[in-house]
């Protein structure tokens, strides 16, 4: 900070010298706050919660014989700035925290501003005419102020609140240090380029335990820590909200809630009914505390920072990955040159916050999420919303490779699924919108699965598969193939009595819906086969597969990836004089799929593979081991040694190396195979069941006897 003559320092400088140019008046009348001794607060917090680390640095700056430090406390409205201001505040002024002057001032606005500065001048000694000179214009104000509160008698804190629009404090040099005093500003200005010389201090959502209490604090009675705590992650954590709605509870006479009857009524309108004593102030409504800020941001020249913030309410309050955005253009509303402005407005003013990473990430509160969604005019949420949908599917890819890193995918799952359910739930966004959302979920969903991760792959299938019905029918094909999905994901993770039931019931309903040769329903049938396969069924899984390959090739041609797919899977499905046939013709299945695919493609790999097993099980293991060992060094070099295609080659490789006698290197690979299908799926798992058993039969096999 700059120093001056008179003991204090700028954290704004006027430019130059202040040549005083405002109209002079004649016996003003006085219109400032009666007192500025006292916070000007619509209600005082019970108790504070969290804030520990916070508060020991805040009391530190108001401790005997402390001085000239500016703070800054920044967050998202309604996150409790006032609040921990507030705390300070009565710590300063009490007997045991240093008995200072308390100030503190409204800044809002220029008017309350000056207003209430000019009240802090009277009240450590201005005289009447030196306040008349500065309302008139004749002195500098800011000066006036200053210089009084450096020759205070006594130390202060001044608390400068609610200064979102830092240029209000800029004009005129109102923001100052003095080795008199501390100084307090809220704001939801985050950018530092706004304080120099200050030290910033972030204020978000409550811990959820500290949530919680909030609301036993205001709401003793209504319910139990855990109810407490649900209600609190409902409402984000987020002060204000809590203290709505703890304050709504309180105040229940006639019939009094409990937090689950609150937690089945709450909207927004129902939190804002605990504003009571407020007069209406939008800062103490969840409502419209968040215009405020918007207003702010639309003053300096940013109009597109309300559309970016509603289409950010189209998804979750999850961390959004900021590669999500790339390519965004909104036309006129939000043309893709000012997108990154946009953006630093919703920044600069805690509208929304950055998450290092990786993936960096925007994190946006999610009450603030449901008040810009609701109050969307109508006639835009479709727009929006299917702008959302393309940008997510921008990053989802329509066919993904095996083996993908699932990492990319994890933290789009809540927006994803947000977003099908906003679709889903509004009548006024038109039919195509939401599929666009629910093929968002299908395309997540595949890429889960395909990257290992069947856990993640299930929990997105399963919630799609309802939100997606309730928005387009239960017999849409996107529903359909949803459900598939969510077979497919249960017999990866070994439930086949429920993937059966499933794959069974999609398939009469793709036969009921497309007909027996619809591409739907010859995807069916290769879902159901490879259950009924997986589970000991051999011969109906291969039925079913061969009705597959027979209608895929008739329709997509014999070289399709989908036809070729289907051709190296019934190479593991057959038994007898089929799989004898079918071993003829691998060798030139994994030339075309080479042709086609590529020499390196998972088609490719898979058939290689395949035909290493088909010649296994036809009894030829002196045969199978060169494709064997050619499969496994292929599957390991692309998808690693965990990835389940890999562990299965890695056990085809172990058979097949005892079934030509050599044990000991059967036996080291089976150890393998078993150490990480158990650490990886369980050691309930069929597949792991399965390699115990053959690790046992490897080992008695060479067991002496006797």
């Amino acid at each position: 900070m700059e120093s001056r003559a008179s003991g204090h320092g700028r954290i704004y400088q006027a430019s130059g010298d202040q040549h005083i140019v405002e109209h002079h008046h004649h016996a003003p009348s006085w219109s400032g706050p009666d007192t500025v001794r006292s916070p000007a607060l619509g209600r005082t917090p019970l108790v504070l919660r969290d804030r520990v680390e916070l508060m020991d640095t805040l009391r530190a700056s108001v401790a005997p014989g402390a001085g000239g430090q500016v703070h800054v406390l920044h967050g998202l409205g309604g996150c409790g700035k006032t609040a921990v201001a507030c705390a300070l505040f009565e710590h300063a002024t009490a007997d045991g925290g240093g008995g200072r002057v308390g100030l503190w001032v409204n800044a809002s606005d220029t008017t309350s501003l000056r207003s209430g500065m000019l009240a802090v001048a009277a009240d450590r000694g201005a005289a009447e005419g030196e306040l008349m000179a500065a309302r008139s214009g004749l002195r500098a104000a800011a000066d006036l102020v200053w210089d009084h509160l450096d020759r205070s008698d006594r130390p202060w804190l001044l608390v400068i609140d609610n200064a979102d629009d830092p240029a209000v404090l800029r004009d005129g040099g109102w923001l100052r240090s003095s080795p008199r005093g501390a100084v307090l500003v809220t704001s939801r200005q985050a950018s530092s380029r706004w304080w120099p010389g200050a030290e910033l201090l972030q204020v978000g959502v409550l811990p959820r335990a500290d949530a919680a209490q909030v609301l036993r604090d205001l709401a003793p009675g209504a319910g139990t820590a855990e109810e407490a705590e649900e209600i609190a992650d409902r409402l984000g954590r987020l002060p204000l909200a809590l203290t709505l709605a703890g304050t709504f509870l309180a105040h229940q006479v006639i019939s009094p809630w409990t937090l689950t009857e609150y937690g089945q009524r709450l909207d927004i309108d129902l939190i804002d009914q605990g504003a009571v004593g407020t007069a209406g102030d939008a800062r103490h409504l969840v409502s419209s505390t968040w215009e405020l800020s918007l207003d702010a941001v639309a003053d300096q020249g940013l109009p597109e920072a309300q559309t970016l913030l509603r289409l950010l309410a189209c998804w979750a309050s999850d961390p959004l990955p900021l590669s999500v955005l790339a390519g965004l253009d909104l036309g006129a509303d939000l043309p893709a040159g000012r997108v990154e402005p946009a953006l630093r407005g919703l920044l600069d003013h805690s509208l929304t916050e950055l998450v290092p990473g990786p993936p960096r990430s925007l994190r946006t509160h999610g009450v603030l999420l449901d008040s810009v969604a609701r109050s969307t005019p109508a006639e835009q949420r479709g727009n929006l919303a299917a702008k959302a949908a393309q940008l997510l599917l921008a990053v989802l890819p329509e066919t993904p490779e095996r083996g993908i890193e699932a990492a990319p995918f994890r933290p789009l799952a809540p927006h994803v699924l947000a977003l099908l359910r906003r679709v889903s739930e509004r009548q006024d966004v038109d039919r195509s919108v939401v599929e666009s959302a629910a093929e968002c979920a299908l395309r997540l969903a595949v890429n889960l699965h395909r990257s290992g991760d069947s856990a993640s792959a299930l929990a997105v299938g399963v919630r799609a598969v309802d939100l997606a019905k309730a928005g387009l029918g239960d017999d849409h094909p996107l529903v359909v193939r949803l459900r598939q999905r969510v077979a497919r994901t249960l017999r990866r993770l070994g439930r086949f009595a429920e993937a059966e039931t499933l794959a069974r019931r999609t398939l009469a309903d793709c036969e009921r819906l497309f007909g027996p040769t619809g591409l739907d329903t010859l995807e069916s049938c290769a879902v159901l086969a490879l259950v009924l396969w997986t589970d000991g069924r051999e011969a109906e899984g291969a039925a079913l597969m061969q009705r597959s390959l027979e209608g895929w090739t008739e329709v997509l041609g014999p070289l399709h990836p989908v036809t070729l797919r289907a051709r190296y899977i019934i190479l593991e499905l057959l038994r007898g004089p089929d799989l004898d046939r079918a071993i003829e013709g691998a060798p030139a299945l994994i030339r075309e799929c080479a042709d086609t695919m590529g020499p390196d493609h998972t088609i490719t790999m898979m058939a290689q593979l395949n035909y290493a097993n088909a010649l296994f099980y036809a009894g030829r293991p002196a045969a199978a081991l060169p494709p064997a060992r050619q499969a496994f060094a292929a599957a390991e070099r692309r998808y690693g040694s965990d990835y389940q295609i890999t562990l299965a080659s890695r056990s085809l490789l172990a058979l097949t190396l005892a079934g030509v006698g050599e044990f000991p290197e059967a036996i080291e690979l089976m150890e393998v195979v078993v150490e990480k299908r158990t650490r990886i799926l369980g050691p309930d798992h069929g597949w792991t069941r399965n390699s115990v058993d053959n690790l046992a039969d490897l080992r008695a096999s060479i067991a002496p006897t006797r």
